[in-house]
């Protein structure tokens, strides 16, 4: 897929509605060999999805050994919005918390004083630092039952309309 094709993609609104999201699925292939798909919050920078993760996360071994990922982030209404990206992870080992991630969860409903505890927590607990996992589309797709099908449901209304045709 070509970078304007992913730009063109990314820059529709239903896909801005969704990478403006707090949790996306990582799909990678782990350590032994088998697929893994996580939950985990995220944050779009214009260009890139940047992750937060645990300096011992076990993501990280994985990715470093096979970086190629795969995202879903979707809405849990009907019809369902979906965008699918995949891309490479780079990994970036930072010491203190990351912005992005003291700027993830910010749809969650938290009080002043909610957000404070919360922010406390984070830098006690990763005191050490933390990994900035970067991703940078290489394909994208949305999905949204409205202009946009799965590949295998536009084959299928094709199919119907040669039959009607016929």
């Amino acid at each position: 897929m070509e970078p304007t094709e992913i730009t063109e993609i990314l820059s529709r609104p239903t896909s801005q509605e969704l990478l403006a999201r707090d949790l996306t699925r990582l799909a990678y292939v782990a350590k032994d060999g088998t697929p893994r798909s996580i939950p985990i919050a995220f944050t779009w920078n214009g260009s890139e999805i940047v992750l937060c993760t645990t300096k011992n996360a076990p993501k990280l071994p994985a990715l470093r050994k096979n970086p190629v990922v795969a995202l879903t982030i979707d809405t849990e209404v009907h019809p369902p919005k979906i965008l699918l990206i995949r891309g490479r992870a780079e990994l970036d080992a930072v010491d203190g918390i990351p912005d992005e991630y003291l700027r993830m969860n910010g749809t969650y409903k938290m009080t002043p004083d909610q957000r404070t505890a919360w922010e406390a927590e984070v830098r006690s607990l990763y005191y050490d630092g933390m990994v900035r996992i970067v991703i940078t589309p290489t394909w994208a797709k949305l999905i949204d039952f409205e202009n946009t099908l799965p590949s295998a449901v536009e084959e299928l209304v094709q199919a119907r309309a040669e039959r009607q045709r016929s």
